[in-house]
């Protein structure tokens, strides 16, 4: 049954020929998403779905209309919508994606596309079969000062070496949130898929080897809840990434982007965080959700000497004082949707970006398992 009665469901007609979407999953990540399309014009808000949606008293008084559904098959058939949005764990992000595909509608997904390869490949397959779009919320690709950092990094030549890190000293609600995430993927996974699309994208060549390393700091979760992996590709460029959820972790160097070829090296500067509080508690910066995105600004240090071997040109400071928002981020994740949707813009290298990046952190997770390199093919 419906978790709210009031569901307009098949009756409902579009609003001035407005996208119609159902929303899955309505935490941080989902909640974001349902904000942008209450915003967006061209997308209506046509439903929620949670498991536990009846029990929520703190969504937005404006969505009290907004039909709720705490199962997603009776979502998807009451609402028939034209796009839905998978903000739910990982472990249901095939499933439900390729069941939205069958039902006829576009899919927005957060990321990991899937849990494995094989099923990565069967969601692009399904959205191609159904002639649908599907994007995955790799939300650095439309943050302006990833895009910079990204721009920058193909300037500094070949080979390049790439090193990131993105640890969280997670506790209260996200250390629950964190170790709900680990009963489907440890953190190189989940978070990692971000940072080697971003290395991808830099290089432009494909990863060859994979190694990684983990380590299980806390009885809390069944899996390694640090992790560390290290890729190469077939143009001679290497990349680091590491990532660490736990109230454990440090708040110093959680935050680490730095790209470094022969011409020189680009990197995110953060400013000074983790100064601590009363009573030796910690300003747990690390695990605010904006901290995934945010820069302070990006230096562009350039390697070419004068004769005496001085720096002939002093580093540049890109500063980025103006920077959108998680919500506002969320916001052209679904314009991009949109724009897909209405222009018929071909995704397939989208797609395909997502399964690669999964790909590479998943041979990552197979190395710390097997405490073996993996070589991709």
């Amino acid at each position: 049954m419906a978790a709210k009665t009031n569901q307009m469901a098949n009756g409902k007609a579009k609003k001035n020929g407005a996208l119609r979407v159902l929303v899955v999953g309505v935490g941080n990540m989902g909640a974001s998403h349902a904000r942008a399309y209450d915003k967006i014009d061209g997308f209506e808000l046509a439903g929620l779905c949670a498991r536990r949606i009846a029990k929520r008293t703190d969504l937005p008084v404006r969505w009290s209309n907004v039909p709720r559904f705490a199962d997603y098959g009776e979502a998807l058939e009451t609402l028939k919508p034209d796009v839905v949005s998978i903000n739910t764990w990982p472990d249901t992000h095939a499933d439900y994606a390729i069941r939205a595909f069958k039902s006829g509608a576009h899919v927005f997904m957060e990321k990991p596309i899937a849990e494995t390869v094989k099923d990565a490949k069967r969601v692009v397959v399904a959205a191609r079969n159904a002639d649908k779009k599907l994007v995955i919320g790799y939300i650095l690709r439309v943050h302006p000062s990833w895009v910079k950092f990204t721009e920058l990094a193909k300037g500094l030549g070949k080979p390049l070496v790439m090193r990131m890190n993105l640890n969280q000293q997670s506790i209260g609600d996200a250390w629950t949130w964190h170790k709900n995430l680990m009963k489907s993927l440890p953190p190189i996974v989940d978070c990692g898929v971000h940072y080697v699309d971003v290395m991808c994208q830099m290089t432009g060549a494909r990863p060859v080897r994979v190694h990684g390393i983990g380590a299980h700091l806390t009885k809390d979760v069944k899996t390694y809840n640090y992790g560390h992996l290290h890729v190469e590709f077939d143009d001679g460029s290497v990349g680091w990434y590491e990532a660490g959820w736990g109230p454990m972790m440090s708040e110093v160097a959680y935050f680490v982007k730095d790209v470094v070829g022969p011409r020189g090296c680009a990197s995110i500067v953060m400013a000074e965080q983790g100064k601590g509080t009363v009573e030796g508690a910690s300003d747990t910066t690390s695990a605010d959700i904006d901290t995934h995105t945010k820069t302070n600004a990006i230096r562009l240090h350039h390697s070419k000497l004068n004769k005496d071997n001085s720096l002939a040109k002093a580093d540049e400071l890109f500063r980025m004082d103006d920077e959108p928002s998680h919500d506002d981020l969320c916001e052209r994740e679904q314009l991009v949707l949109m724009n897909a949707i209405r222009r018929n813009i071909d995704l397939s290298d989208h797609m395909e970006d997502a399964v690669n990046s999964l790909r590479i952190v998943l041979a990552a997770d197979e190395s710390v398992r097997k405490k073996k390199v993996v070589t991709l093919r």
